[in-house]
C-alpha cells in the first residue's frame, strides 16, 4: 500500500477520528511488526513494542507533516521504540548484574537454565526495590525503570545531582546487602538440614 492510499485515512486520523486510527493500524501493523522482529530478533518483544509504536504514533501525530512519507515516519518511530526497548532491557540487566555481583559470575556466561533463574530473580529484585526507603526507591525506579539520566532525576525531584548520586549509590548498596543476606540465609538453611 502506498502513502497516497493512506492519505485520506491520515487526514481523518489527524483530526481525531478513532476509526481512521484503527484503519491505519490495520493497514500498517504487519510491516511494523516485521521490522520490529528484524530489529529485536524476538517475536514476543516485537509484540510488546508494537503497542509502544502506536502509542507514540498517536502522541506525535501533530509532528507529522503530510508532505513527508508516512511509512518512513512510522518506521522512524518503530526504530526509536525498538532502540528504547533494547536500552531498557540493557539497563535492567545492568542493574541486576550490579546487585548480583556478590554471586560472582556474569549472566552472559551462565547456561540457559541459570539465565531463566536470573529472570525469576529479577522479580525478586523488584520486591527488594519495593522495600527500599521511599527516597532511595524513587531514584532507583526513575533511573532503571523509567530510564532517566541523573540530571533528569535531579530536575524531577528538585534536588542536586550529587544527592541523586548519593541516594542511587545507597540504594544499590542496600540491595547488594539484602541479596547477600538472602544468599547467606539460604546457604545456612541448606547446611542446617
Amino acid at each position: 500500500m502506498q502513502d497516497s492510499e493512506l492519505q485520506p485515512w491520515l487526514e481523518r486520523m489527524i483530526q481525531g477520528d478513532g476509526d481512521a486510527f484503527r484503519r491505519i493500524y490495520e493497514l500498517t501493523k504487519d510491516d511494523v511488526y516485521r521490522l520490529l522482529v528484524f530489529l529485536l530478533n524476538d517475536r514476543e518483544d516485537a509484540g510488546d513494542v508494537m503497542s509502544e509504536v502506536y502509542l507514540s504514533l498517536h502522541r506525535s501525530l501533530s509532528g507529522y507533516r503530510p508532505e513527508q512519507s508516512f511509512r518512513k515516519w512510522l518506521n522512524g518511530i518503530a526504530v526509536r521504540q525498538a532502540s528504547n526497548w533494547k536500552r531498557k532491557l540493557w539497563r535492567r540487566m545492568r542493574l541486576f548484574e550490579r546487585v548480583s555481583a556478590v554471586s560472582g559470575s556474569p549472566e552472559g556466561d551462565w547456561p540457559t537454565e541459570e539465565r531463566t533463574l536470573a529472570k525469576e530473580s529479577s522479580l525478586e529484585l523488584l520486591t527488594l526495590v519495593d522495600r527500599l526507603p521511599y527516597k532511595l526507591k524513587e531514584v532507583v525506579v526513575l533511573r532503571h525503570y523509567r530510564e532517566y539520566s541523573l540530571e533528569e532525576i535531579a530536575e524531577t525531584l528538585g534536588i542536586p545531582v550529587g544527592t541523586v548520586k548519593s541516594r542511587h549509590h545507597s540504594a544499590l548498596g542496600k540491595l547488594r546487602q539484602w541479596i547477600g543476606q538472602d544468599m547467606f540465609l539460604g546457604e545456612a538453611a541448606v547446611h542446617a538440614d
